[in-house]
């Protein structure tokens, strides 16, 4: 199926456009040819139902982030991938509009998902991207969604925007290139890293949206670094700058019981003991913020090892920050132990989660051996800078 074009997006937002849409959605995932077929039969020339399949597919892909509106909104393959989703987007645009923001600069819009986020909360934006097609994507998704009269969209090379004339700026570089995939050296970003850090001198109140692999290092002096998980996956890092700024460091969980944050300076470090009876893996975001020993002190726990963000108590805690397991078993990592006691256990399913172990689980299976009607968890980690093996049950 063809990418989408100017000319086609054009087409496809009038009443015939509208009609293949409706058509295509109708269809459902179904054989390519059959379903093109299906639509040309209606009557439908043979790019225009191309491209209203193919749309009706990424339509049907990004309910995963942007729930009902993505049934009337136009995307790219490319974009639709690196889109934020639109729980975080709201959710950013919400603590903008409560700063007092009322124009914010959107530097490499996408197809638009903080922009629309902002323009819902009253913020008039102006959303720049560098790809023409993607611009005119996003200029349609803010028609489509009644936005258009808050959302200014225009194609040009975000480093000529005068973002001083803004409350507020809002970057997302380019994290990809044609050919060569995701980018990891935020030197090779684009716009430039030295463009993107230079913004909060400009304009006080900057938000950087960044991968959340991002060195803290260059968080801006002053700023927040923000990391986010939805459902337990981690998606992304935010450097809230200037007045912005809450906290040093924060982790931010968005899942379906609702969303939690823990806050804090991100260089304390946690204290160490035994492997206790529970054993607490913290959500990634926790992890990758820092946040480990506020963590730990919070449920009273500590580390085995000062290197291994697992957190262990002798008690149960509840708490929303961590996935708790129960400890039946330690021992000092050996397989030919291992494989024993799995065996008197009667363990054939076996559900492996490793942090600092080089073991590879798919192959430690095979060498395991396993068989039995039981099942079991089983964590590869170090104690004491020696490699161990613990047996848990969730609890």
């Amino acid at each position: 199926m063809p990418g989408v074009t100017p000319e086609l997006l054009a087409l496809l937002q009038t009443p015939e456009g509208a009609e293949a849409l409706a058509a295509a959605a109708s269809i459902g995932d179904g054989e390519p040819l059959a379903a093109a077929s299906a639509l040309r039969s209606r009557g439908f020339g043979a790019e225009l139902a191309a491209a209203a399949l193919t749309q009706a597919s990424l339509r049907r892909r990004a309910a995963m982030k942007f729930g009902a509106d993505a049934a009337g909104m136009f995307f790219t393959r490319a974009g639709l991938e690196q889109a934020t989703r639109a729980v975080v987007a709201e959710r950013r645009a919400a603590r903008l509009a409560a700063s007092g923001v009322s124009s914010l600069a959107d530097l490499g819009c996408g197809l638009g998902s903080d922009a629309l986020a902002a323009a819902r909360q009253g913020i008039s934006v102006y959303a720049v991207e560098a790809d023409p097609v993607t611009a005119e994507v996003t200029a349609a998704n803010a028609r489509a969604l009644g936005l258009a009269g808050s959302l200014r969209v225009a194609c040009a090379d975000a480093t000529t925007v005068p973002v001083e004339e803004f409350d507020a700026v809002f970057a997302d570089p380019a994290r990809r290139q044609a050919g060569r995939g995701r980018v990891f050296d935020p030197k090779a970003y684009s716009p430039p890293w030295d463009f993107i850090a230079g913004l909060a001198d400009r304009v006080p109140r900057t938000v950087l949206k960044l991968a959340p692999g991002i060195d803290h290092g260059l968080l801006p002096p002053g700023a927040e670094g923000e990391w986010v998980s939805v459902g337990g996956d981690l998606v992304e890092a935010a450097f809230w700058c200037g007045p912005l700024a809450a906290a040093p460091r924060r982790a931010t969980l968005i899942r379906p019981a609702g969303v939690v944050e823990l806050t804090g300076s991100g260089e304390e470090r946690a204290g160490t003991g035994p492997v206790g009876a529970y054993l607490y893996d913290p959500d990634p975001a926790v992890v990758r913020s820092h946040l480990v020993a506020e963590f730990a002190a919070g449920i009273g726990g500590r580390l085995a090892d000062p290197e291994i963000a697992y957190v262990y108590t002798d008690g149960p805690v509840e708490t929303p920050y961590a996935r708790r397991l129960a400890v039946t078993d330690v021992l000092p990592f050996s397989l030919k132990r291992l494989r024993a006691l799995l065996r008197e256990r009667g363990v054939g399913t076996l559900e492996i989660r490793k942090r600092g172990s080089a073991l590879v689980p798919d192959q430690l299976r095979k060498d395991l051996k396993l068989s039995g009607p039981n099942a079991a968890g089983l964590v590869l980690t170090r104690v004491a800078g020696a490699p161990t093996a613990l047996l848990t049950a969730y609890s």
